[in-house]
């Protein structure tokens, strides 16, 4: 569009100096010309805003409702949400270690779309939505992660899902602060096509934010995508292995993948960094085996302050 305007404005120029014998043509012109130039601008302006979205300026920050109670924060999701790491128990722990009082709540089922979390679910989740609070909210945060496939490829039903479980939410909680989950590519950094998913799966989580009351962005999928980058002195490969993420047919957050994402909720929410727990809940390996247990952050989370850093800035 903004060649064929350009094409105009030359078309009117030439015109014009084919023109200034003529003063009446030329009042014309001028006139076309002023019409044009409105248009052009407006066109300009609009296309710069959808730039500044596409690209993290513009993105909104939903307002929680006001309470005195302590809030509450329900995450939604499958095992992008909690898997060899849990973003609910770590952000709780970030909550508690830095005297930031908060009630953590969650609907999880591995690899399962938003319709088929709240079908598995469903006595757990009715009764959630149905709990009353006296500030006429019962939740005051919600996260809500889909399906990396859906929000991916399948806008529409991305909308469908994301719009269902969040009117579910308004029954009791009409104010309450979405977070729509910005998903992270289904393939290695490494892989030509990392970028291609990346910047259509943001795309397609913006369009759900603004499609969503109240609604902003936790941008995980841009706080792990500069990790890669190597942001801060951060290097992501640790004996030639990813030290963000892992899986053989679905790739996962490892700890520094779960760090920088609970660290990334935190400062989203409380506009601050969090002060780092000697000890968090974090995965002993990959194998069988491995379990959750406490470890100290110094020798499981590689480079902590620097993801810490890398966090803040994409909140």
């Amino acid at each position: 569009m903004i060649q064929a305007i350009k094409k105009i404005f030359a078309g009117i120029f030439d015109k014009i100096s084919e023109s200034t014998f003529n003063k009446s043509k030329m009042k014309k012109q001028i006139l076309i010309f002023s019409i044009v130039t409105l248009f052009f601008c407006s066109c300009n302006k609009n296309i710069s805003t959808e730039n500044q979205t596409a690209f993290g300026k513009n993105i909104p920050h939903p307002k929680p409702p006001k309470t005195n109670a302590p809030p509450r924060i329900l995450f939604i999701g499958n095992s992008q949400t909690e898997y060899f790491v849990s973003a609910p128990i770590m952000f709780e722990e970030f909550c508690r270690a830095n005297n930031q009082r908060m009630n953590v709540d969650q609907l999880i089922t591995i690899g399962a779309s938003l319709q088929k979390v709240y079908n598995t679910n469903k006595t757990e989740a009715n009764q959630n939505f149905s709990n009353k609070d006296k500030d006429g909210n019962y939740y005051d945060y919600v996260v809500v992660q889909e399906a990396t496939d859906i929000a991916l490829s399948e806008l529409e039903n991305y909308k469908t899902n994301v719009q269902m479980i969040v009117e579910k939410i308004h029954q009791n909680s009409p104010d309450v602060a979405v977070y729509i989950y910005q998903g992270i590519p289904p393939v290695p950094y490494t892989d030509s096509d990392y970028m291609k998913y990346r910047n259509k799966m943001r795309k397609n989580d913006i369009s759900v934010m603004e499609f969503i009351k109240n609604a902003g962005l936790l941008r995980v999928g841009d706080a792990v995508k500069d990790a890669y980058d190597g942001k801060n002195g951060y290097k992501y490969l640790v004996g030639n292995k990813d030290n963000l993420r892992y899986g053989i047919h679905t790739l996962h957050l490892l700890n520094d993948g779960g760090f920088i994402q609970a660290i990334l909720l935190y400062a989203t929410i409380f506009d601050q960094k969090p002060m780092i727990p000697k000890k968090l809940l974090l995965i002993t390996g990959t194998g069988y085996f491995d379990s959750m247990r406490k470890q100290e952050v110094t020798k499981a989370i590689s480079n902590p302050e620097a993801l810490k850093e890398i966090a803040f800035n994409n909140r």
